[in-house]
């Protein structure tokens, strides 16, 4: 089985487009403002693929910044019970509907969004699918957090003793205690706070967190590179029922366009914005008072044997709680 026997049906939308005969537009709802790129990118791609493979009468509407409900922990309940017909969300926000899938977000083989998202994809169908049986999946990606933004040294294991860390995903704190850190939990909305106040000394973080909107730089004293990288893990997904009111042509443009396509277009917004972001940090006025400070091979070494003693608390949990095939699923993730 492959990847497109989930995200996929057998009929090409080519081959019915002509018989569509009439309108239907889609709802989408996103808790991120307009210019966010899973707007300006995914779904600004998604919208014109729906008009120009429909001939305009499959279209979508955005309802970003929470229009159609504040924050994002309950986007995937908006999905199921068709508050709004296509949502986009993240994972960790209700850890308890996906934590196979979670396995993503520890660190792993991967090293950046499109990375973390093609090995995602490489075992959706095996261990995956079963956790998104009460929507039409759409497409899953990653983000990358590769850096920490601190406002002390933390690049060897001696400064991350006893360092208040915000991980990406709550299921990461044995990590962070294994490399000697104390892991806290806080909304990215907090951290720019947090750090400034000293509440944190440091955020497993994006580059695009370090610049505009987030402007971590003015915060941060340090900016900590090659660190193990954890991710963040996102999902679109779209109400079963709406999907199959759909004609037969408006389903297969839709299955054509999910799965692969849409999951490698998200980890594209991310990529673009990551690498933007990459470039403002060089040479910026705003990072004159940020030490960036790449850690050591010697202690990177030390780094990523504490995440392995971490990781097998993590697993060991997982396998407590009855999903015995965990410690498979990661490892077909990030197999060689």
């Amino acid at each position: 089985m492959n990847i497109r026997t989930f995200f996929t049906g057998a009929v090409t939308a080519a081959s019915l487009l002509a018989s569509s005969s009439y309108a239907e537009e889609l709802s989408v709802a996103t808790f991120v403002p307009p210019q966010h790129a899973t707007n300006t990118i995914l779904f600004d791609w998604f919208g014109k693929e729906l008009d120009a493979r429909s001939g305009g009468s499959l279209t979508m509407k955005l309802y970003p910044a929470g229009q159609l409900g504040a924050g994002p922990v309950q986007q995937y309940k908006r999905a199921v019970e068709g508050v709004a017909d296509i949502t986009f969300g993240l994972q960790a926000y209700t850890p308890a509907l996906f934590p196979k899938t979670m396995l993503i977000i520890p660190p792993g083989k991967a090293s950046n969004s499109q990375e973390g998202t093609e090995r995602l994809l490489s075992v959706f169908d095996e261990h995956l699918a079963d956790e998104y049986g009460d929507v039409k999946m759409l497409g899953v990606f990653t983000v990358a957090g590769a850096a920490w933004a601190a406002n002390k040294d933390i690049s060897t294991m001696e400064g991350l003793n006893g360092a208040k860390m915000v991980p990406y995903a709550a299921m990461t704190s044995p990590i962070i205690e294994a490399m000697g850190a104390t892991p806290v939990q806080m909304p990215v909305t907090e951290m720019y706070t947090g750090l400034s106040t000293g509440t944190i000394d440091a955020a497993t973080v994006g580059y695009s967190n370090m610049t505009p909107p987030w402007n971590f730089w003015d915060a941060s004293s340090h900016l900590v590179e090659n660190v193990p990288v954890q991710f963040a893990v996102f999902f679109v997904v779209m109400n079963k029922e709406r999907y199959m009111e759909l004609s037969s042509e408006h389903r297969a443009i839709i299955d054509e366009l999910a799965g692969e396509a849409f999951s490698m277009k998200g980890a594209e917004a991310f990529t673009f914005v990551e690498d933007r972001a990459f470039g403002m940090l060089n040479g910026s006025e705003q990072m004159a008072n940020v030490t960036r400070i790449k850690v050591s091979d010697e202690e990177r070494a030390k780094m990523d044997a504490a995440v392995s003693t971490g990781l097998d608390a993590i697993l060991a949990d997982y396998e407590g709680r009855g999903i015995a095939d965990a410690r498979a699923i990661y490892n077909a993730i990030n197999a060689d």
